[in-house]
């Protein structure tokens, strides 16, 4: 069990996220068009940055999407991968009204992705959603870095995360 807040109340999430250094576990996620998004889905050689958040109606998980999608335009060779347990139809309409293309957007709702990678919330206002973190992984699928958002009112470090690339 890791812990983080909502706005400086703590909140507990289901387990820790995996290890860096760790072999990121495989997921199944469902995409916009209801289809399959997995691990195996990263591009060949490729890196892959997963922004998980709780809610895309949210101010600061909406402006997260939106800021990875900026840097996702300079990522040469890396896939960014947002997930939260919205439905699919709500990512879809959120990126189309707000022209997202740079990004990949993946529901959580019907897999065990947050057991699996320890940020589902399991107290707090926002339990049974995901709490704010960020994973890379490099091109063997090993995780290169991890971030626990402190507050899961503020926005992940994406200095450190660009860095890890």
């Amino acid at each position: 069990m890791a812990t983080t807040a909502l706005d400086g109340t703590p909140a507990h999430t289901v387990g820790e996220l995996p290890e860096v250094g760790s072999a990121a576990p495989d997921f199944t996620l469902t995409g916009p068009d209801l289809g399959d998004v997995t691990l195996a889905d990263a591009p060949a050689g490729g890196k892959l940055v997963l922004s998980i958040f709780p809610s895309v109606g949210t101010g600061v998980c909406a402006a997260s999407v939106r800021r990875f999608n900026e840097l996702a335009a300079g990522l040469e060779g890396t896939r960014v991968l947002c997930v939260s347990m919205d439905l699919p139809f709500a990512l879809a309409g959120f990126c189309g009204a707000e022209g997202i293309d740079g990004v990949q957007v993946a529901s959580a709702f019907r897999s065990d992705f947050g057991e699996t990678y320890g940020a589902r919330l399991v107290d707090s206002a926002f339990a049974g959603l995901l709490a704010r973190a960020v994973l890379v992984l490099d091109e063997e699928g090993t995780v290169v870095h991890r971030q626990l958002v402190a507050d899961i009112a503020t926005e992940p470090d994406y200095d450190a995360a660009l860095a890890s690339l």
